[in-house]
Parts: structure tokens; sequence; C-alpha cells
């Protein structure tokens, strides 16, 4: 397998950019973890070196995200397309029902998959405008007494993202956070379950991490089967079987990487930046149309088409020959993705900003 010798900046959604001094560590210690005298591909989820890095992992979010007393953290696989599963599976009781707002793709993924589980109510969609936007609190229509409120915070195929999560009542609010979480403060006391996959602000593919109150751990059915269960893996510590050790290990060096450069403050700081240099060429142009509406615009994944598909598809080409890597927006979108994770950097956009310049001037 051969590629280019140096790195390229890379905009996919996801898997996505990890930090370099987070790759260049694992580099370091993949032939030999310190202390152990084996990789941490090797090592056993059941000894000492692996306890120390599960609690790393675990003491990290919880530090950043300023999880409360009450919650566990838990490290679980199948993605969080798993959870659209688990979530229902858990907490949707015979004869109640849940409300789902519906504000992209996956969040209607979400629940179409909770339907085969209970009642779904869809209490918000922007699905009639495109997922242009996200709603705003007063088109929410919220059941009298839901099982749980669920919404998507961040949608990277359509580029929007909530700015405030609304109000849920008496509900528990579900949140799949999957491309914004530890991008900007939290808070968590105000969810019942928060679930993200870890392959766009947290670590590598592979991990799934759930953020979610004791009292709806002890909420899933009998007779669920036991790897679907939450309870399950909150009274093991995520260790009822082989857990993903390699990215539970990525995820405990990403969230140290978070906390020395200043935590999900500066994380907010940053990302605010790196987004307002794209918007604003976008908007300073008739050339560049942004996609997703200015209110409801994401911080992770700016969106944006050319004049004709043809020119989408030729800035593409020539971006990628610059070193700008994964720009082609997704495919029912179309036109262009810049997804700007936490570990994406500056650097980056400021090449992005010129090379926008750059084609618009020679091919507007």
């Amino acid at each position: 397998m051969s590629g280019p010798a140096e790195r390229v900046y890379n905009f996919g959604a996801g898997p996505a950019v990890l930090p370099e001094p987070v790759l260049r560590e694992v580099q370091e210690h993949l032939l030999a973890l310190p202390g152990t005298g084996m990789s941490v591909l090797e090592i056993s989820h059941r000894s000492a070196a692996f306890e120390e890095i599960l609690t790393s992992a675990e003491t990290g979010i919880r530090a950043l995200a300023g999880v409360p007393d009450g919650y566990h953290v838990l490290f679980l696989q199948g993605g969080a397309t798993q959870q659209f599963a688990m979530v229902p599976m858990n907490l949707l009781a015979a004869g109640a029902a849940a409300d789902y707002v519906v504000t992209g793709s996956w969040a209607r993924k979400a629940a179409s998959e909770a339907r085969k589980f209970g009642t779904v109510r869809v209490a918000a969609t922007t699905e009639a405008d495109g997922f242009t936007r996200v709603p705003v609190p007063s088109e929410l229509v919220l059941t009298r007494g839901a099982a749980y409120v669920h919404l998507t915070s961040n949608n990277t195929i359509a580029g929007t993202q909530w700015g405030e999560i609304p109000e849920t009542g008496d509900s528990p609010l579900v949140v799949d956070a999957s491309s914004d979480i530890l991008s900007r403060p939290m808070d968590v006391a105000r969810h019942g379950l928060i679930y993200a996959g870890a392959q766009k602000n947290l670590g590598p593919a592979g991990v799934t991490v759930v953020i979610v109150r004791d009292e709806l751990v002890r909420r899933a059915p009998q007779g669920l089967p036991t790897l679907m269960r939450y309870e399950t893996f909150a009274d093991s510590r995520s260790l009822h079987n082989t857990p993903p050790v390699f990215a539970i290990y990525v995820v405990a060096l990403v969230t140290a990487w978070i906390r020395d450069a200043g935590g999900l403050d500066e994380m907010e700081r940053r990302n605010e930046r790196k987004a307002r240099a794209l918007y604003d060429v976008i908007d300073r142009s008739s050339f560049y149309r942004g996609t997703a509406e200015p209110a409801s615009r994401s911080r992770m994944n700016v969106t944006f088409r050319l004049p004709t598909p043809e020119l989408d598809a030729r800035f593409v080409r020539e971006a990628a020959d610059a070193g700008l890597a994964g720009l082609k927006g997704h495919r029912s979108v179309g036109g262009q993705r810049a997804s700007i994770y936490n570990a994406f950097p500056e650097a980056g956009v400021a090449a992005l900003v010129d090379f926008m310049r750059e084609f618009e001037r020679t091919r507007g």
C-alpha cells in the first residue's frame, strides 16, 4: 500500500481527524505499552494496565463534561446506530410512547428503529424544509408523560446543529451527540442519556460512549438480551465481555489532549473561530451557497454548494490535489462538506479558505 508521504488535511465526516499528538503517542507505544512489554492491542482487558486505561477514559469524560453523581459512563460497541435500538429496548415500556425530533437522516433512522419496539410520536420535523434547519422550541409538540424525548444535537449530513438544547419537561432527554460531544460545554444533568460514536470527536471507530442516569439504567424490562441491557455494562464497568480495548485507549488519550488544551471552553472557542472563517467566505460570495439556514448552522460540519454540479465535482478533485481531503458532500445533499471537529487544526481551515478564494477567482 502506498500513499502521500505527508499528512493531508482530513475534512472527512468520520472516521475523522485525530489530534496529531495523540497519533504520535499511539505510534510510540504501539509496539509496547510502557510497563507491560506488549502492545496495547495485545493486553488483557482484565489486566491492571487496562484498568488504568479504562479509569483514565472514564474520569477524563466525567471531568470534561461535568458528569454528576448518579450517572454511569459506559463504553459499548455497535456504534450510535445500535443505540437507535438499545434506547427504546431499555426505556420504552409497553404501552408507553416516546417523542422524536426529526432533524436529519440519522434522527429519522433513530425514530424508524424505535417504532419496532413501541409507539413513536414525532414531536417536530424539518424534513419538509430539506433538513436545512432545526426547529425553534415553539414548534415542539411534546407528549405528556412521554417515556423520553430523543433528538440529535448535530446533523452531520445537513450541516445543522442545535444552538441550545430545548427543554423537555418531565420526560427524560435522550441525545445522539455523536458529532459534537465534547465540542462545547454541556449540562449533563439536563439529560437522561447521551450517546456518541467515538469516531468524530472522541477517538477511533469501534467504541460508543453512553452517559446515562442510574434510574434509566434500571428501567430495562425483564427478558431483554444481556448484551442489550445498559444495566449489564453499568454493573460491570463495561467489562461484561471484551470491550474495544484499543479504541478506549485512544479515547483516554484524546480526553487528556482536550484537558491539556484548555477543556471544553477552549474547544468551543476554537470551533467557533474555525466555523466563522468558513461561513464568512460563503456569506461574502455569490459563488458559494450554504445549504443550512444561518440560525441553524453547524460548527462541526460546514455544508455548501457551488453554482453547478460540474463545479462541485471539480472543486473536490482540485482540493484533494491540494491536500484538502474528504470534502465531498453526502450523496443526499451534494455539494461540499467540511467537517472540522475538535482535532481539526485551524491551519487546515485557513488552507481551505485560501483555496476557496482562489477557486472562485479562477473558476467564478
